[in-house]
């Protein structure tokens, strides 16, 4: 059974936001050779990046769509 167009288009974008995620994640250790204040900010991005991919894992699990992370 193939995923209806709403649900691959919202898979495309959590698989997005994982790819956007690992990389904001990535530079936050780059960021902590520069110092404190970079490494805030860096993390600041991370995380919204992260509450942007939960938000969208749970839609898709209310849609019942099972994602294997």
């Amino acid at each position: 059974m193939s995923p209806s167009p709403e649900h691959a288009e919202l898979m495309a974008s959590y698989q997005k936001l994982v790819a956007e995620v690992n990389k904001k994640t990535a530079l936050v250790r780059v960021a902590s050779l520069k110092g404190p204040q970079a490494m805030r900010a860096a993390m600041a991005t991370a995380e919204k990046a992260e509450r942007r991919r939960d938000v969208l894992a749970s839609k898709l699990a209310a849609l019942g769509v099972v994602l294997g992370d």
